[in-house]
């Protein structure tokens, strides 16, 4: 068992019978999906799962789990998701994959959300290795932009793999990868980005994780956002 194995079979402690469930896309998420669906068919529970993306929908649908959609729920109990960077206070930065629309959204709604990660995400500021994704809507891009540029951002439209188009988000947004000039505070950066004009979402996952689960070197240990604030 590798050690992205071991941190997805790890979170399944925290999984109940009844619970509505909420899955995160990834390689890490795609073990979790697995796991669960060993669990539910071992335990005979009944378990509701809604996802995240396309890829966990049908990764969801494979493994014989039983889906909800989104617009039928006003809550739900538990979202399992990875993360591209963690700081110490449990700030993620999320959207490498550009579905941050519905990811934000299990994040807030549920009453636990459950961050699985190895070592080498933890960062000490937001943007320290990745460029912060922000999705924007396309006729409001260049004003985003110049938004951006005036709080130390550096923007580009993020190309296809192949740079022959634009990414363009399952809700139809562009994406600017932005990298910030200095160390911006956490609440400070989220704040800014949340009062852009034409942002429809970003990156940043402010006081929204409860708990972190790390592996390194096939262990785990777990650190809640009680223990962040210490």
């Amino acid at each position: 068992m590798n050690d992205k194995q071991k941190v997805a079979q790890a979170a399944i402690e925290y999984v109940k019978d009844g619970m509505v469930v909420g899955l995160g896309t990834g390689s890490t998420a795609n073990y979790f999906i697995e796991a669960l669906a060993l669990c539910v068919k071992e335990k005979q529970w009944s378990i509701k799962v809604v996802s995240s993306s396309t890829v966990s929908l049908i990764k969801a649908q494979e493994y014989g789990l039983e889906l909800v959609s989104l617009d039928q729920l006003s809550h739900l109990d538990l979202y399992v998701d990875g993360a591209d960077e963690v700081t110490p206070d449990l700030t993620l930065l999320k959207g490498r994959g550009y579905d941050l629309v519905k990811e934000k959204l299990l994040a807030k709604a549920c009453k636990r959300f459950l961050v699985l990660v190895d070592q080498s995400k933890q960062v000490e500021t937001i943007g320290e290795k990745f460029p912060v994704p922000i999705e924007v809507i396309p006729f409001a891009w260049q004003m985003v932009k110049e938004s951006l540029r005036q709080i130390g951002g550096d923007s580009e439209l993020r190309q296809t793999a192949s740079k022959d188009g634009l990414v363009i988000t399952s809700h139809g947004s562009l994406v600017l990868d932005t990298r910030f000039k200095g160390s911006p505070g956490t609440k400070e950066l989220n704040d800014r980005l949340n009062a852009i004009p034409g942002v429809v979402e970003h990156g940043v996952f402010y006081k929204l994780a409860s708990d972190l689960l790390i592996v390194e070197e096939g262990k785990v240990s777990v650190l809640s956002e009680a223990e962040s604030r210490r």
